[in-house]
């Protein structure tokens, strides 16, 4: 009975955490893999056991009472020394287990993360992977996730850790009959007389990043016909002739293969882009963030490559 009433106690815990963080009942359902029902259970026992309202509750927002927040802090506290303890013996542990929480950008994501992680929830039965895809840059701490990938230069940040997975090369590419009509261009003042499909993410396009004559990188931001937010429609939209594609090597060389679109500039005249896998900072790395780490860093690379 003791040790019922001890993990009840801590579940409730974890639970009432995990709503003050998250905001909301919904969202820390989502992260625990929970029912609203059951978070807002929790908490109603937890109160009852406390004795004492722990949120401030309305139809739109909720808040912590003053005794919630005292309460907030010191679970915090606690947890934080547990979740050490947890971390410092599953350092150890040779088998990969549990939920891993992984960001990644939509179609990056798709073709050069799910494969890796897909084979290693194979070859662990206890690991259950779970892939977020999205294009924006995700809070890992605030939302809950155990490892990111991110394209591009990275800020710099106390928070988070960081492992270098390699190079993205870049490719200018247009199709067949867009050459064609339009002729080909070989510089960059040329480039900025066609049409171009532009990545681009809360009203700001994403600029093409070139090397000048004296190896100093150009920001280039050509004249877009079409702005969209999605790799793949971009390459879409070239194929079907809308203008030029800033696009990945690795996308691009398939639609080269294919005859689909033809290679108008590549290698060292763009400039590259770095990927990094990121994952909170913490003194102690779990098995199963530092299996999926190196997994990735063993076959991220030759997918670059290719």
């Amino acid at each position: 009975m003791a040790t019922a009433i001890t993990y009840d106690r801590l579940s409730g815990i974890e639970v009432f955490v995990q709503a003050v963080e998250a905001g909301s009942f919904a969202l820390a359902a989502e992260r625990l893999n929970l029912t609203r029902s059951a978070v807002g259970k929790s908490i109603a026992r937890l109160e009852a056991r406390l004795g004492a309202r722990l949120f401030h509750r309305t139809t739109r927002q909720q808040s912590l009472t003053d005794d919630g927040q005292a309460y907030y802090d010191r679970c915090v506290r606690a947890l934080a020394e547990l979740q050490t303890a947890e971390a410092e013996l599953d350092s150890g542990r040779r088998e990969p287990q549990g939920r891993l929480r992984v960001s990644a950008p939509l179609v990056f994501g798709r073709h050069c993360v799910a494969p890796v992680l897909r084979e290693l929830a194979q070859q662990h039965p206890q690991l259950q992977v779970e892939i977020s895809f999205n294009d924006r840059v995700v809070d890992l701490i605030e939302e809950g996730y155990d490892l990111g990938i991110r394209v591009g230069e990275l800020p710099d940040s106390a928070s988070l850790a960081a492992r270098r997975l390699g190079m993205q090369t870049m490719g200018i590419g247009a199709s067949p009959a867009y050459i064609q009509a339009h002729g080909r261009p070989a510089t960059v003042d040329e480039l900025q007389q066609h049409a171009a499909i532009v990545y681009t993410r809360n009203g700001v396009d994403k600029a093409w990043a070139l090397h000048g004559p004296d190896g100093q990188v150009l920001q280039l931001r050509p004249r877009a016909s079409l702005r969209v937010d999605d790799l793949q429609a971009i390459a879409d939209a070239a194929i079907a002739g809308a203008g030029l594609a800033w696009l990945p090597c690795w996308m691009l060389t398939h639609y080269v293969r294919t005859g689909e679109l033809d290679v108008l500039m590549h290698g060292d005249r763009l400039a590259a882009q770095e990927v990094h896998a990121v994952w909170p900072q913490a003194r102690y790395l779990p098995s199963k963030t530092r299996a999926a780490i190196d997994a990735l860093a063993a076959r991220v690379p030759a997918m670059l490559a290719a």
